[in-house]
């Protein structure tokens, strides 16, 4: 009986202690206004239904307040000129030298004009449900980066309307979407109705881009992936120029946007995206102390026991009175030894194990 009684009171005591240690206090918890902010500043699983509306919803507006500009056309054509004098002054105007040689090669330029208004989407959407899949932990914090990129380059659309090198009135330069006919170009008469021609500052197919870059170079298992990622921002640049649809300095601006997306989404969830933990708290697997993939975080949890044993998992046996909260924590959280033999996760806490009540060992026979 005394046991029992000794059980369960450890067992109480080993799930306050892993509450405390998953953050999961009441002087922890937030309370009145604060707590619907403080809740989506957690990583969850995100929902599947929620993100396609989501995303449809907020592409629709960006596209509408985009497209919905006015067309200051002779402002465009002045700054147009001033980033080409900047470019000049530097000794990288390079566009049209760029430009006329890869119109040249027709297979190249077919190929360089489908990248541009395929690729530019295909590819984003495509990490994006890679991340969904494969990063749910990550998937918020990353997804916040895309949007606040993209949200910050509507001001420069509205302020500094910007006629790309194409459109640019005394130059030379080549509109390849137009002279080879692409399908989905900007250059079409359908797409001349309903996007706004002089929204080149900054170039979201460089702040798209190279947010694919990063993302597959910081989280792909596969080393060729890993490659492809970082080589694909190099040719987005290489296309926007060649086609003429971007000067190099647009590219410029959309680094910056980017860069705001990252302070927003690391300032909103207190990290970078791409070192929350990759699934989010709460998941059922993996159990066991241990038990986790590779690049992947590991959950430490403890049940209390009574009348019967227990196991790591703490969900399974008989006399199960109560199973304490678990907790997902990274790789380098892994429990380890302390000074007093017990474990300790990450910043010091002490990890509790399940408590094993049942019968003591038997005494060893003595030595002979």
């Amino acid at each position: 009986m005394g046991e029992t009684v000794a059980g369960v009171v450890g067992a109480k005591e080993d799930q306050r202690v892993n509450t405390e240690a998953a953050g999961d206090t009441p002087r922890e918890r937030p309370t009145g206004r604060d707590r619907p902010f403080a809740r989506l500043r957690v990583a969850r699983r995100p929902r599947l239904w929620f993100e396609l509306l989501l995303i449809a919803v907020s592409y629709s507006v960006y596209s509408m307040i985009r497209n919905a500009v006015p067309d200051q056309e002779a402002v465009a054509q002045r700054h147009a000129q001033l980033i080409w004098d900047i470019q000049q002054a530097m000794g990288l105007a390079f566009e049209q030298a760029v430009n006329h040689a890869v119109n040249e090669i027709t297979w190249l330029i077919t190929g360089v004009n489908y990248f541009y208004a395929t690729l530019h989407f295909l590819v984003t959407i495509g990490v994006l449900v890679w991340l969904f899949r494969s990063h749910p932990g990550r998937y918020g914090a990353t997804r916040l980066v895309l949007f606040a990129t993209t949200g910050v380059a509507l001001v420069g659309y509205y302020f500094f309307p910007l006629a790309p090198p194409r459109l640019m009135e005394g130059m030379d330069f080549i509109d390849t979407g137009l002279v080879h006919d692409t399908w989905g170009s900007l250059s079409s008469e359908s797409m001349q109705t309903v996007s706004n021609q002089y929204a080149a500052m900054p170039s979201m197919h460089i702040g798209w881009s190279v947010w694919c870059g990063i993302t597959l170079a910081m989280l792909a298992r596969r080393r060729w992936v890993r490659v492809l990622g970082a080589l694909y921002p190099v040719a987005t640049l290489f296309v926007i120029v060649a086609t003429a649809n971007h000067f190099w300095l647009d590219a410029v601006g959309g680094l910056i946007c980017l860069a705001f997306g990252f302070l927003v989404s690391t300032l909103w969830f207190g990290r970078l995206c791409y070192r929350l933990p990759r699934r989010p708290v709460g998941e059922d697997t993996p159990t066991h102390v241990g038990d986790h993939a590779p690049g992947g975080p590991t959950r430490t949890g403890v049940a209390g026991k009574a009348g019967g044993t227990g196991g790591a998992s703490g969900g399974e046996g008989r006399g199960d009175r109560a199973s304490a909260p678990e907790r997902v924590v990274d790789d380098r959280d892994i429990p380890r030894p302390t000074r007093n033999g017990g474990p300790e996760g990450a910043g010091g806490v002490r990890v509790h194990l399940p408590l094993e009540v049942g019968r003591a060992p038997a005494p060893r026979p003595p030595a002979i």
